[in-house]
């Protein structure tokens, strides 16, 4: 059914729309300009919004905003994308995916050439929806692709719970879950020249913003957990603005009516219940200690990984893709020879063109 314009809901989005209040905001950014500056956005849905609408042309050249490694698909390594291949051909399994994974290139193949070819891969649009699936199909394994940040990870924690409750033991997950906090260190103790973060909201819904207090604390940096409206990311770099040049940098909350500093507390109990910290490969970051999730002793039946184990080994990116070079924030998609050429969201060459989160298929989708 269509929304009405009266509709609270409709109402409340074009409060954060709003043409006088976002041209208010660019000109207080302007004012507040004292220097130049860089922020850095982690998350795939900032990435989104910021180009689609149009903030970078409400910035003085002064600020300069940059894409991270904030799209979950983006920073999947491709040995993870092989073994959802190899996975895809055994017998009697389904594989169950978020859309975004079926066209991330592996090393000879993808989940979408092999569903071409008659493999069972299945799109979910939740963990829950992958069990469902196992439930109806007893006589095969079901395994779910189990990537994301600390939004998508409590999904599969609680996944997991129900399966053992519903005792369904042809339910598996291929665990590639990472947590954003270690990647950030890492970003801000490598070659990424920083002065602040926009800090991603869905994660710190679930993390609480006290996750991020480490880079004010220990690196100096401003941070602002932040929305995704235009009116969102124009006051978080206000806030950012205003951080350095008083140089007292903080964790502060712009997206307050979602996050609060100590997060959901049962999505976090449910999360450390069944996984546990272990080091993590991310495209363009490398192996970063305690970034990535596992399942516990206790939950490792569900380990498909332990159930088929498979000798997978890490193999070498396409040299000509510079997406590790985009997620460190070094280049920007228009920097790579392959985009828009030889790379295009219809065949892409890299994970940063395939999921509508990367900051390849943005650029291609919103050119500047």
């Amino acid at each position: 059914m269509k929304q009405e314009m009266n509709d609270p809901g409709v109402k409340y989005i074009e409060e954060f729309r709003d043409k006088e209040m976002v041209l208010n905001l660019s000109g207080r950014i302007r004012d507040s300009v004292t220097g130049e500056y860089s922020f850095m956005e982690v998350c795939g849905g900032h990435t989104a919004a910021i180009h689609r609408f149009g903030i970078p042309s409400l910035l003085p050249p002064a600020i300069r905003l940059v894409s991270g490694p904030g799209c979950p698909v983006c920073v999947t390594g491709v040995d993870y994308i092989d073994k959802a291949v190899a996975y895809s051909r055994l017998d009697n399994i389904i594989i169950c995916t978020f859309g975004d994974l079926m066209k991330v290139p592996g090393t000879g193949s993808s989940l979408e050439k092999e569903r071409a070819g008659g493999a069972d891969v299945r799109l979910v649009l939740s963990c829950l929806d992958a069990l469902e699936i196992a439930e109806y199909n007893p006589g095969k394994t079901v395994i779910f692709l189990a990537i994301g940040f600390e939004t998508t990870a409590p999904g599969s924690a609680v996944t997991i719970l129900r399966a053992r409750e519903k005792g369904i033991r042809n339910f598996r997950v291929l665990a590639a879950h990472k947590v954003m906090p270690p990647a950030m260190k890492a970003l801000v103790t490598g070659e990424s020249k920083l002065d602040g973060f926009i800090c991603p909201g869905h994660v710190a819904a679930i993390t609480g913003s006290m996750a991020f207090e480490f880079l004010p604390g220990d690196f100096g940096l401003a941070c602002v957990v932040t929305g995704f409206e235009p009116t969102d990311i124009l006051l978080s770099v206000l806030m950012l603005v205003k951080q350095v040049n008083s140089g007292k940098p903080a964790v502060e909350i712009e997206y307050s009516r979602a996050v609060t500093r100590l997060g959901n507390s049962i999505a976090q109990e449910r999360l450390s219940r069944v996984f546990e910290p272990c080091d993590a490969a991310w495209r363009g970051l490398g192996m970063i200690p305690g970034s990535g999730l596992r399942l516990r002793r206790d939950f490792e039946e569900f380990d498909a990984e332990i159930t088929f184990p498979l000798d997978i080994a890490l193999r070498e990116e396409n040299r000509s893709c510079i997406c590790g070079r985009i997620l460190k924030g070094l280049n920007t998609p228009v920097d790579c020879k392959l985009f828009g050429k030889s790379c295009t969201p219809e065949s892409p060459a890299g994970a940063c063109m395939v999921s509508a989160e990367g900051a390849c298929n943005v650029y291609y989708r919103y050119p500047e």
